[in-house]
């Protein structure tokens, strides 16, 4: 039973699936949880992931997303680590443990209950509109964006890049409908870019004669 249990590494933030995670272990409790995700991977025995849960006070929110360890970028001499690990599995709670110094879980692993690619127009429009985004967060005439088909669980793929609400992203965890997702994430794009447009006219205003005209 121990093997099937998943540590779980409590933070304020969402881990969505194919996410790049790179994270400074520093707390004894997760050198040791991480050490035993880097040794099962050596060994191809025990539990290879761990679990990125959203912290909210105290409490842990019952959906989550396992992380793999990719590499350790930096090893430092008082056991610290540097590591990079990629969103994988979408799991919810059921049961946790507190047997070992990290807090572990029972959980059930879920996908999709319908088709986790979006059609080749509603795709291209999302990416469209992302690519816009993304000009205007990084100042760029021209944002190079690889999303390299098939555009499977192209709104999670989207929305890790974007400065999105936590509890926007915990919702976007726990859907099972990628139509659904990226109808949202859509949504909120539209919502960024009118953001960025009064921001970008604002400043074009206010740089007119140098500082901002006070009505």
């Amino acid at each position: 039973m121990e093997e099937k249990l998943l540590p779980l590494f409590p933070l304020e933030m969402v881990l969505l699936p194919e996410e790049p995670l790179p994270l400074h272990i520093f707390e004894d409790r997760y050198k040791i949880m991480i050490g035993e995700c880097l040794e099962a991977k050596a060994t191809g025995k025990g539990q290879q992931e761990f679990g990125i849960v959203l912290l909210n006070g105290q409490a842990v929110s019952a959906v989550g997303c396992t992380a793999r360890i990719l590499n350790v970028t930096r090893r430092y001499e008082d056991g610290q680590l540097d590591i990079l690990a990629v969103g994988k599995r979408r799991f919810e709670i059921l049961l946790t443990n507190e047997e070992k110094p990290y807090l572990q879980a029972a959980v059930e692993y879920f996908e999709d209950e319908g088709p986790d690619t979006p059609g080749n127009e509603t795709a291209e429009s999302a990416i469209e509109r992302f690519r816009a985004a993304m000009r205007r967060l990084r100042h760029a005439a021209e944002m190079p964006i690889h999303l390299p088909r098939p555009y499977r669980f192209l709104s999670f793929r989207i929305a890790a890049a974007l400065p999105l609400d936590l509890q926007f992203k915990q919702q976007l965890l726990s859907l099972r409908s990628e139509p659904e997702r990226l109808a949202l994430v859509l949504r909120a794009l539209e919502i960024l870019l009118n953001q960025l447009d009064h921001v970008q006219e604002s400043q074009r205003k206010a740089g007119g004669n140098g500082h901002a005209r006070h009505g």
